[in-house]
């Protein structure tokens, strides 16, 4: 992988982590969420009438990856409400890369060597491992683990199927900006809709308060997620996913500097193997 794609699939982490942080420190995630991504909606209708339109072939691909990511955000939804965001948020994020890699070669025909899968396995043992470092509550009920886990396994099935159709589909749009804007343009709408007939006034409160926060979290997925599909019209899908989830790492350092929360040895030790994985793919490589 050419080392400023590299660092610019960094830099895509870094934002992920921040709009991440943005939602972690808010008093109701859910709502966070949905106005993250409507804001970053917002911006997208801003930017696509002076954009060229994507290719033809690639609207197909953007049509599947809204629907996909409609799923993706009510998965969130649900898994958060069903148990803690520690021990989904590793399954979401840790599985994902692996099922990627597992499925790009007889999907789509890229293979990857040794030295490759060593990378990718490390960033995902790297991020499972904090369920480890955060088992959950001992009063927490084993069928609200189990129900937690079955939702956080579904949404990571449902984060690899929408980082292959969307790795597929910014290949064949020919305008990498323009295919992102209008997977985000036509994601939002049914998911701020479906939020607001089910909490309306909770909704208007809650943006009141915290819209400067959403509309810098939304800047920051759009442009974590931009970078992320052009950095996938440069090198294979698998090592781009995985790489994209180094943003576990940004976001220790965040939770640490600043929103000041104690970090335990067993995130320490989670994002020295994420670190280790980034440098095996960075040195163990082949074009």
């Amino acid at each position: 992988m050419p080392t400023h794609v590299l660092l610019l699939v960094l830099l895509a982490a870094l934002l992920h982590a921040s709009w991440n942080a943005v939602v972690k420190s808010s008093p109701d995630k859910p709502l966070d969420i949905v106005f993250v991504t409507a804001s970053a909606a917002a911006l997208c209708l801003l930017a696509v009438p002076f954009l060229p339109l994507p290719a033809g072939a690639s609207w197909a691909y953007i049509a599947l990856s809204a629907a996909i990511h409609v799923a993706y955000f009510l998965l969130i939804g649900a898994a958060y409400r069903s148990g803690d965001m520690s021990h989904a948020y590793p399954l979401m994020r840790g599985a994902p890369p692996l099922l990627v890699a597992l499925a790009s070669g007889p999907l789509i025909g890229e293979r990857l060597n040794a030295g490759e899968w060593t990378g990718i396995l490390l960033i995902c043992a790297g991020i499972l491992g904090l369920l480890a470092a955060h088992p959950p509550a001992a009063h927490t009920a084993r069928t609200a683990t189990a129900r937690t886990t079955r939702l956080a396994l579904l949404n990571a099935v449902t984060v690899a199927s929408y980082t292959l159709v969307d790795g597929t589909g910014v290949r064949l749009s020919g305008d990498p900006a323009s295919y992102t804007m209008w997977v985000f343009s036509l994601t939002a709408p049914p998911i701020l809709a479906w939020t607001l007939a089910r909490r309306r006034a909770d909704a208007a409160t809650h943006l009141r308060a915290r819209w400067r926060f959403v509309l810098a979290g939304g800047a920051c997925t759009l442009a974590a997620y931009s970078l992320v599909l052009w950095a996938m019209t440069r090198a294979p899908i698998a090592l781009v996913a995985a790489l994209r989830e180094t943003a576990i790492i940004f976001g220790a350092a965040i939770s640490a500097f600043v929103l000041r929360e104690r970090q335990g040895y067993g995130r320490a030790a989670a994002a020295a193997v994420i670190l280790l994985g980034v440098v095996a793919l960075e040195t163990l490589h082949t074009d």
